[in-house]
């Protein structure tokens, strides 16, 4: 091999394109178990039989935890079936709930599982839909600055390498129940939500479009 030629191969191995976000792998629990539910998911609430609990990512759903620690929200996402303190959405199925991502308040970015397997984190989107949890808020009711640069960068990436038409946040989610991309069957089924905040939102969208 030319020597400018292996040199530029050993080049591409090492280059990152620092326009692409760090991301940690670190997957919840997906047995046969979560597997089997995401399914029964599916087709009970969107009437979709499928094989595999699989996506086409159209939409991005910003959320935040409610929880303080990433430790602590991995732990919670982590089984398969939801605790008893989840009693608000028990009756809809027992799929425990989860994200595609989750960021830490210093904008860590972690993937919990494949970026095209469903997660149940909104009501009636699922199927369609990416999951960002940021940790938090904390003390001050916000989201910190880290983490709005995580999740810019985070929502790029995402909206560059799938056809995403929107990015809300969680305490949007009602405003598609009329929407094609609405297929939640259980009419009493909604919560509401205030995540992740308007101003959050509001400065996302400010850098993503």
């Amino acid at each position: 091999m030319p020597i400018i030629l292996s040199f530029l191969l050993m080049q591409s191995l090492f280059y990152q394109d620092p326009s692409l976000p760090k991301i940690i792998d670190r997957p919840i629990s997906f047995d046969e178990q979560r597997i089997e539910l995401t399914l029964e998911y599916l087709a009970s609430h969107y009437g979709l039989t499928q094989i595999k609990p699989t996506i086409l990512p159209r939409m991005v759903v910003v959320h935040w935890t409610a929880i303080l620690t990433m430790e602590a929200t991995f732990n919670t996402f982590n089984p398969s079936t939801l605790p008893n303190a989840r009693a608000d959405i028990q009756s809809a199925g027992s799929l425990n709930v989860s994200s595609q991502f989750l960021v830490d308040t210093d904008g860590t970015i972690y993937r919990l599982m494949p970026e095209t397997t469903m997660a149940r984190h909104v009501i009636g989107l699922n199927h369609c839909a990416i999951g960002i949890e940021n940790v938090g808020p904390g003390a001050d009711g916000k989201l910190t600055l880290a983490q709005l640069e995580a999740n810019v960068m985070l929502v790029t990436y995402l909206q560059k390498k799938y056809p995403i038409e929107f990015v809300i946040g969680h305490y949007e989610y009602q405003d598609f129940v009329d929407h094609p991309l609405w297929l939640e069957k259980d009419a009493s089924y909604r919560t509401e939500k205030v995540d992740p905040g308007v101003e959050f939102m509001k400065d996302l969208r400010k850098r993503i479009y």
